[in-house]
């Protein structure tokens, strides 16, 4: 395993409108249950809406400033749900990439699906190499999917790639670093989240992007994730353009201050 640049190491991101540098923005897409159940609706209603949100907020994206988003589709913990439900969200993902993986092509959309893909049918990893295949020299904007995904099974992926390479005498325990091992997540190589979104009003990260949301802002919309579209992600910029990140340094104002 050789050394690479680390996430947080890498040069600005382009820029985007105004002058202002391109965003990577992370959603976790949560309320399409409660959305259902509010409407009397079963769960599969629910996440149907959603696949309808996601393609809104995919084309609303780039005009914001944003050139990447990553969605938390899938996790590692929701093997754990009904098996129908399991089902219907497998059945998503078919049904989004059939019906939208030209129109993604063609807008210049390159797609990723991180996690891990053991586990997951014949029929889903060939969704998943054929869309990322189709898509990859696309650049105008960037989309990846958490697809049984899970921030601490990535961690702990992560480090038995490295702990196999050391085995294997390839790498020395002394040479790891931080570059070192953010290349061996699945979510490598690419920048780090500088937004993370949660819709639905809770407040966590649910094992999302662990080691990549450190230095992330993150903002919790009152909002289930059906309803969603583009004017609740321009809300969300707006907030985070509010914000001063020091990235554990200080405020430029206490800079001048203590001068």
């Amino acid at each position: 395993m050789s050394p690479a640049i680390g996430m947080h190491d890498r040069p600005p991101p382009a820029a985007g409108r105004a002058g202002r540098p391109a965003l990577h923005v992370a959603i976790i897409m949560d309320g399409n249950g409660r959305w259902a159940k509010q409407r009397g609706l079963p769960r599969a209603f629910g996440h149907r809406a959603g696949v309808a949100a996601l393609r809104r907020t995919v084309e609303g994206a780039p005009g914001l400033g944003i050139e990447r988003l990553t969605v938390f589709g899938f996790s590692t913990e929701n093997w754990r749900r009904p098996q129908p439900e399991i089902s219907e969200l497998m059945g998503l993902l078919r049904a989004y990439f059939e019906s939208d993986l030209a129109r993604l092509e063609r807008d210049g959309v390159r797609v990723r699906i991180v996690g891990r893909r053991t586990g997951l049918d014949a029929d889903i990893l060939d969704i998943v190499e054929r869309a990322e295949a189709r898509t990859r020299k696309n650049d105008r904007f960037h989309l990846r999917v958490a697809f049984n995904y899970g921030g601490r099974a990535d961690i702990v992926d992560a480090a038995r790639k490295f702990a196999l390479a050391v085995e294997r005498g390839v790498a020395r325990a002394k040479d790891l670093d931080e570059a070192m091992f953010e290349a061996g997540l699945s979510t490598a190589p690419g920048s780090a989240p500088d937004l993370i979104i949660r819709t639905s009003g809770e407040q966590r990260v649910s094992n999302f992007l662990l080691w990549e949301c450190a230095y992330a802002e993150l903002i919790f919309q009152d909002v289930y994730w059906p309803d969603y579209g583009p004017e609740h992600l321009k809300a969300a910029i707006a907030d985070f353009r509010s914000r001063e990140r020091r990235f554990g340094g200080v405020a430029a104002d206490d800079v001048l201050a203590a001068g």
